[in-house]
């Protein structure tokens, strides 16, 4: 990645380009295969895992435990979030028949005497006739959908299956009428102060707020939030909000559609919208958003979260922050930006992360505690490390002040490699494979530190933004035992090992424009804003094709910062760990492997370094024939050029 790489002429690269890149079948033209390797399997995904929670609820023995497996999606999400993200109709209707409610001071709701019927069968309570037969049904979208009083029937067409009748008393009917005139007085309060608020900020004010949500949706992974009956979403085929479909200022994009509009105008679910995406990023930046994924952006939603974020904060000694003194737009707002403040404090003081349950997409913050779990792991990689590289320490940290003492044998070729940085990202991806018992272990990074840094000093942001996806690196390692998930073939395993290699490129090519100054280029260049926080998810096969595909289930994710030419780089490295069925991964496995990026980051700034002061380093390993012969244990078929005479 030199300067031949650089002078590549167009011709050339996009020959390169046509040439597949899948291990089996490596220097063959892209696109000449008679069909796919493998099949989406019909049990996979969303829309199927939908479908068995259904026919869960559907059987079982009465309505209340259908509710129970429909709130929690039988188990793949808490259930708290789906309480949240019902419309005000439907939580009034839980409430009324069951007393759930995700309101913490909400009052108990008198006995509704109702909510016991077998699910497959309409039952009169013992006590009293049903004056009204209700519907319980999972939408599509993955939501709890209920029939409530003086409503007609649910639309089929929205719902994963049928429906499950529901007997309502006369008390569950009158309950549910007095919630509803509470939510609507409630409603009416929020609405009347988010308006207020948004006119004092004056026509320029709500122009920024706007460009700010819209950056905000441009800049975000995919996020689905609800206005009562009212999705907004960044996320594929139902896009109305800027995001890989809508380019910012396009007129079917919620956000830029306000921008001409008298505020007397806007929607009450469009107001809430704008001062609920407001106060989460005023809190902790655009990846808060994603912590509202799949409820309600309501203001009384978002005041809930940041009571919760306030009492986790302030578990960590330090200066507490005060609780809202209301639910006030501008009380709020008070209490997002103390919290913004204090979240810089906290990270430098304990291990924040955030769980991600893949059904509905939604992240949690929490503070890490698991040390002593953590500590073994940290130690068992360490002596795999020191056996194995030029290292000395018995954990990962002293491994990493073992580096910095004496950095220059990470230029030198080391055993197989070109490179002792290559040496240590295999063997720290090999070591956590095991001790993390993962189906699956990488990282990623820059393949040319002296190119980048060539691009640094001269300030030349499009040149770095006009590079592919090749000029970054991802070295996977399967666990042994990964073949069985894939029929037992290695090829296969090693296809899909490319595969989130080339994934894991792309995210250094969608993650290194977000850490570079403002300029056009990178402004006009599809980015995310970098990671910084480490994440363990529980059932990611669901919605990202090649999740479901490669069968990603459980996973952590560790980014770290690396320092280059002056410049920090938010997410630069990573280590990730995989399990494709099993058991999910922990908090004291998150933070061991925090541990292991973090000494992956030490070396590649160390690399930066040596690169900076006249010793360049660069990773050519772990392209697609290296994984090939890595994980199949021969060497890559190279057939000849295809024959243009015929």
């Amino acid at each position: 990645m030199s300067g031949s790489a650089e002078r590549e002429s167009r011709r050339a690269a996009n020959a390169r380009k046509r040439i597949s890149r899948r291990p089996s079948r490596l220097g063959t033209p892209a696109g000449t295969a008679p069909g796919p390797d493998r099949t989406r399997e019909p049990h996979a995904g969303f829309p199927a895992l939908l479908t068995r929670v259904w026919e869960q609820a559907r059987t079982a023995p009465d309505v209340r435990t259908s509710v129970d497996i429909l709130l929690s999606l039988d188990g793949h999400v808490p259930a708290d979030v789906q309480l949240r993200a019902l419309s005000t109709r439907d939580q009034a209707a839980l409430k009324a028949l069951w007393q759930l409610t995700w309101r913490p001071d909400s009052p108990p709701a008198d006995p509704p005497g109702t909510g016991t019927a077998p699910a497959a069968d309409l039952v009169e309570t013992a006590d009293e006739e049903p004056v009204f037969t209700g519907e319980l049904a999972l939408a599509t979208s993955g939501r709890i959908v209920l029939r409530t009083p003086a409503q007609g029937p649910l639309d089929r067409r929205e719902l994963v299956g049928g429906v499950l009748r529901v007997p309502w008393s006369l008390q569950a009917a009158r309950t549910y009428h007095a919630e509803m005139n509470r939510a609507a007085a409630r409603t009416a309060r929020t609405i009347a102060d988010c308006r207020t608020w948004l006119d004092r900020q004056g026509d320029k004010g709500r122009d920024e707020l706007l460009e700010q949500a819209k950056e905000a949706a441009l800049r975000t992974a995919p996020f689905v939030l609800y206005q009562e009956h009212r999705q907004y979403t960044n996320f594929r085929d139902q896009n109305n909000l800027t995001g890989k479909t809508l380019w910012p200022g396009h007129p079917d994009c919620a956000l830029s559609s306000l921008q001409q509009l008298p505020l007397e105008l806007w929607s009450d679910n469009d107001v809430q919208l704008v001062v609920g995406l407001t106060l989460l990023i005023r809190s902790a930046g655009f990846g808060r958003i994603e912590e509202a994924n799949g409820t309600q952006l309501g203001v009384d939603h978002v005041a809930a979260m940041l009571e919760r974020v306030r009492r986790s904060y302030n578990s960590v000694p330090g200066d507490p922050v005060h609780p809202a003194a209301s639910h006030g737009v501008e009380d709020l707002k008070t209490l997002a930006e103390a919290l913004g403040a204090r979240r810089r404090q906290v990270i430098e003081q304990a291990p924040l992360y955030r769980e991600i349950h893949g059904a509905l997409m939604h992240k949690v913050e929490r503070i890490a505690t698991d040390t002593a779990g953590a500590r073994r792991r940290d130690e068992k990689i360490s002596a795999h490390l020191a056996e194995r590289l030029p290292l000395r320490g018995a954990t990962l940290d002293e491994l990493g002040r073992s580096a910095a003492a004496a950095p220059t044998w990470l230029a030198r070729p080391h055993g197989a490699f070109a490179t002792g940085l290559e040496a240590l990202v295999h063997e720290t991806v090999t070591a956590a494979a095991e001790v993390f018992a993962a189906d699956f272990a990488m990282s990623r990074g820059m393949r040319s530190l002296p190119a980048l840094i060539s691009a640094l000093r001269t300030e030349s942001w499009a040149r770095i933004c006009d590079w592919d996806i090749t000029r970054y690196f991802c070295c996977v390692v399967p666990h042994p035992r990964a073949r069985t998930h894939f029929d037992g073939s290695l090829p296969a395993t090693a296809d899909a090992a490319w595969a989130m290699s080339s994934r894991m490129q792309y995210n250094s090519w969608h993650f290194v424009p977000g850490n570079l100054p403002r300029h056009p280029a990178v402004l006009a260049r599809d980015h995310f804003v970098p990671p910084t926080l480490p994440d363990v998810a529980f059932f990611s096969d669901q919605h990202h094709h090649g999740h479901v595909t490669n069968k990603v289930r459980f996973s952590i994710r560790s980014p770290q910062p690396v320092e280059i030419a002056g410049r920090t780089f938010n997410g630069f490295v990573d280590l990730r760990l995989l399990r494709c069925a099993g058991t999910p991964f922990t908090e004291a496995d998150l933070l061991a492997a925090h541990r292991a990026s973090r000494l992956l980051a030490t070396a590649t700034h160390l690399a930066a370094r040596l690169t900076a002061d006249g010793t360049p380093v660069e990773v050519t390993a772990f392209d697609a024939g290296w994984h090939w012969r890595t994980i199949t244990g021969t060497d890559t078929a190279r057939p000849g050029p295809p024959d243009t005479t015929r």
